[in-house]
């Protein structure tokens, strides 16, 4: 299955410039959807993921299907005040400025092996931040995954050698 066929682009959006990668069309297909999990999770066998943690808000569309998949609980991570219980945050950098992430403080035991998920990997800003919000809290990154990568930002350069896997490059 070419799960590009089911990615479209949207120009000029959020503003003028962004080409923007719209995975709406794979989320109305079914099989489609079905395939990316099992994408993801291939070459998983054997190795042991407690969680899977998923990025506001796209992470967790597909996020909570890998984690039901592999059967482990689900983590999400989240804009600054919204999440109820105590969290711990991480600020990073943009183009145009900053921003910031949190997890709950609890969420994640130490030694606890974390599997990563975003819909897109652009300049590896926000799933950085979210690595280092898992490691403060013990836990140790197993894959950081995406549905797609824009390769051309190089984005992967921050996350962890070898752990990157990304379905669909542009």
């Amino acid at each position: 299955m070419e799960l590009k066929n089911y990615i479209r682009t949207i120009d000029d959006f959020p503003k003028e410039g962004i080409s923007y990668k719209d995975i709406t069309p794979l989320l109305l297909d079914p099989t489609a959807i079905s395939f990316a999990v099992s994408e993801i999770i291939k070459g998983l066998e054997g190795q042991p993921i407690d969680k899977v943690v998923g990025i506001e808000s796209r992470g967790f569309l597909l996020g909570m299907l890998i984690a039901k998949a592999l059967d482990v609980g689900f983590v999400p991570i989240r804009k600054p005040g919204k999440l109820p219980a105590k969290t711990i945050s991480q600020s990073y950098d943009l183009e145009y400025g900053s921003d910031t992430i949190e997890i709950h403080e609890d969420a994640i035991q130490k030694g606890e092996q974390i599997l990563l998920h975003d819909d897109l990997l652009a300049t590896g800003g926000t799933a950085a931040a979210a690595c280092r919000l898992i490691e403060t809290l013990g836990g140790e990154i197993a894959q950081v995954n995406f549905i797609i990568e824009l390769d051309f930002l190089q984005g992967r350069e921050l996350l962890p050698k070898d752990k990157v896997k990304s379905l669909i490059h542009f």
